[in-house]
């Protein structure tokens, strides 16, 4: 696996965020000369469920979460320099025990 980005260059970052959950899910969106977007967030802890419309990569950069793709039974830890991937038109739980969790979401395809 690649390493994940500590910066990105030359791109447009959204200053209104994106807030879900009442604050306890926050990202603001990164556009890119090429078109493609991405968004750099924080999740708090707790348990949150998210729908997909297109594929999603999520690099977690600091922080860990615990994720159970839609019609899966397992559930898989991922911790800082770990990523998965969300099938479009799906979704996932994800959970932040403690801490926050750090994570750059990337929109695939």
């Amino acid at each position: 696996m690649a390493s994940i980005p500590a910066q990105f260059t030359n791109v447009t970052a959204v200053t209104k965020a994106n807030v879900y959950f009442d604050g306890k899910v926050v990202s603001h969106s990164i556009l890119f000369p090429d078109a493609s977007k991405k968004t750099l967030g924080l999740i708090y802890p707790g348990k949150f469920h998210f729908g997909t419309d297109k594929a999603e990569r999520m690099e977690i950069v600091a922080g860990a979460c615990t994720v159970k793709l839609d019609g899966q039974v397992a559930t898989n830890d991922y911790a800082a320099g770990t990523c998965f991937e969300v099938p479009a038109k799906s979704g996932f739980d994800i959970e932040v025990k403690s801490g926050i969790c750090e994570y750059i979401c990337s929109f695939l395809g």
